[in-house]
C-alpha cells in the first residue's frame, strides 16, 4: 500500500499530471515540488539540527549582537526605534515575553565601553561576529558552500552588517514612521473611504519589513552568487510563514494552562527555547526554498548522493574538460563549479566529485576566484587522462586480489584496448582543434 501511495505522490509531484492545466497547473507542480523538497530535508534533521545550534549561539550571544547593533544606532539617536520591533518578536510569549525583551534591552543599555574596557569591548565584538560567523555557515549549507569567506572580508563584511546594515534600517523605520505621522496621511485616516487602506498599510508594514530582513539575509550571508530574485521568493516564503508561525505559537500557549503546571517557573525558559529554535527553522526554510528557486534540478535528488552510470561519469568528465580548455583557449566569462552546473544541466553536487578527481590527478586546477583553468599544458592532457581518473582510479579494492574467470579476464582487456585504440594518443587539444578548427 505504501508503495502505490509512494508512487502516486510521484507521479503527481514530478510527472506531468498537471501540465495540460496550463499556467495554474504549472504553479501549482512548482509549489507541491518545493514543499516536497522542504520536508524532505526538515525530515532528513540537518535544517533542524542546524536550527537547534543556532539557538545554543544565540543564547550565547544575542546581548553583545543586539549591543554592537544598538551602538552604531545610538549616535544617531536611532536606537529606539527597534525596541518595539524586538518586543514584537517576543510577543507570541505573551506577558513574559515583553519582560524577556525589557530585560535584554536593560543588560544592552548597560553596556558601556569604559566599563567594558578594551579587552571586554573586543570579546563583545568577536561574540557578535561569532554568531554571524555561524549564520553564514548555516546558510553555506543550504546553497551547498564549502568555502567560507576568509576572515579579513569576514570581519570586514560582518562588522557592516552589524553597524551600517543596522544604521540604515534605522534610518528606513525612522523615515516610515515620519511618514506616516504627516499631516496628509493623518487627514488619510481620517477619510472613511482611504482609512481602511492606510489601516490595511500599518498592519502589513511589519511583514515587509520582517521580508525585507529576510531577503538581505539570503541575498548576503551565502558565500556565494544569489540572485535577488531568488532571494525574494526565500524572503517571502519565511515572511510568511513566520508571521503565521508567530500567530500560531502564541494561540497554542495562550491555551496550554496545563505547561505552568508541569513545568512551573521553568515553563517560560522552555517556550522561549521552542519560540527561538522555531524562528530560525523558519530562516533557514526560507533559504532553502530560495535555494531551490534558484537552483531547480537540486529539487529531486536533494542531498543524496549522486550516482552515475561508468558511460556518464566519463562523459562528465570529457564534458568537463572541454569546457574548461575551450574557455582558456579563448577567455570570456571563466569558468567555475556553477557555470558548468549550468551549461551541461546537471547539479554541481554531481560534478563536484569528478571535478575533485581531476584536480587531484593534475588535470584541472583552480585559482583565488574558484575559476577552473587546465593543470598543465592541454597539448600534454591525453584523453586517457582523463578517461582514467574515472575508469581506474578512485578503486579502493579489496583485501585480495579479486580472481576473474579466464573468458571474462580476455573480454575485459580486449574492452580495455578498444578503448585505448580509439583514443590513441589524442590529446585535449587534439580535441578541440576537432570542434573548432578555426581556433587552432
Amino acid at each position: 500500500m505504501m508503495t502505490i501511495f509512494t508512487s502516486w505522490v510521484d507521479k503527481i509531484v514530478w510527472g506531468d499530471m498537471l501540465k495540460p492545466y496550463g499556467l495554474p497547473g504549472r504553479i501549482v507542480t512548482g509549489v507541491l515540488r518545493n514543499a516536497y523538497a522542504v520536508i524532505r530535508d526538515i525530515v532528513s534533521g540537518q535544517l533542524t539540527l542546524r536550527a537547534m545550534s543556532l539557538v545554543y549561539t544565540t543564547l550565547l550571544s544575542i546581548v553583545p549582537l543586539i549591543a554592537v547593533s544598538f551602538s552604531a544606532l545610538k549616535g544617531f539617536g536611532y536606537h529606539k526605534v527597534f525596541e518595539p520591533y524586538l518586543f514584537d518578536f517576543f510577543n507570541p510569549l505573551g506577558e513574559k515575553g515583553a519582560e524577556i525583551a525589557a530585560q535584554i534591552m536593560t543588560l544592552v543599555n548597560n553596556v558601556n565601553g569604559s566599563v567594558l574596557g578594551g579587552i571586554g569591548l573586543a570579546f563583545f565584538i568577536y561574540t557578535a561576529i561569532s554568531m554571524v560567523q555561524k549564520i553564514e555557515e548555516s546558510f553555506n549549507y543550504v546553497w551547498y558552500v564549502s568555502k567560507p569567506r576568509s576572515f579579513a572580508k569576514r570581519f570586514v563584511e560582518y562588522s557592516a552588517v552589524l553597524i551600517i546594515g543596522s544604521l540604515a534600517a534605522g534610518i528606513a523605520i525612522k523615515a516610515l514612521a515620519s511618514f506616516l505621522s504627516q499631516d496628509i496621511v493623518v487627514s488619510m485616516q481620517d477619510n472613511t473611504v482611504l482609512a481602511p487602506m492606510v489601516s490595511l498599510t500599518n498592519t502589513l508594514t511589519p511583514y515587509f519589513i520582517v521580508i525585507g530582513i529576510f531577503t538581505f539575509l539570503y541575498t548576503f550571508m551565502p558565500n556565494t552568487n544569489v540572485k535577488i530574485r531568488s532571494a525574494l521568493v526565500g524572503g517571502i516564503a519565511g515572511g510568511i510563514l513566520w508571521s503565521s508561525t508567530s500567530k500560531i505559537f502564541a494561540a497554542v500557549l495562550a491555551h496550554s494552562t496545563g505547561r505552568q503546571a508541569i513545568y512551573a517557573s521553568f515553563a517560560i525558559a522552555i517556550a522561549t527555547l521552542i519560540w527561538v529554535y522555531l524562528n530560525w527553522l523558519i530562516l533557514l526554510i526560507g533559504s532553502q526554498i530560495a535555494f531551490y528557486f534558484q537552483n531547480p534540478a537540486y529539487l529531486r535528488i536533494g542531498r543524496r548522493e549522486p550516482r552515475l552510470s561508468n558511460e556518464m561519469r566519463e562523459r562528465v568528465a570529457l564534458n568537463i574538460m572541454y569546457l574548461v580548455g575551450k574557455e582558456f583557449r579563448n577567455p570570456v566569462l571563466g569558468v567555475d563549479l556553477r557555470s558548468l552546473s549550468r551549461t551541461l544541466r546537471i547539479p554541481s553536487i554531481t560534478l563536484a566529485p569528478i571535478a575533485t578527481g581531476l584536480e587531484a590527478h593534475g588535470l584541472i586546477t583552480t585559482n583565488e576566484k574558484e575559476m577552473i583553468l587546465p593543470g598543465r599544458e592541454m597539448a600534454r592532457i591525453t584523453l586517457k587522462d582523463i578517461l582514467a581518473v574515472v575508469r581506474e582510479h578512485g578503486e579502493t579494492g579489496s583485501h585480495h586480489q579479486p580472481k576473474w574467470d579466464s573468458a571474462i579476464d580476455v573480454l575485459g582487456q580486449n574492452l580495455d584496448d578498444a578503448v585505448a585504440s580509439t583514443l590513441a594518443d589524442q590529446t585535449l587539444i587534439d580535441l578541440l582543434n576537432q570542434a573548432d578548427p578555426d581556433a587552432k
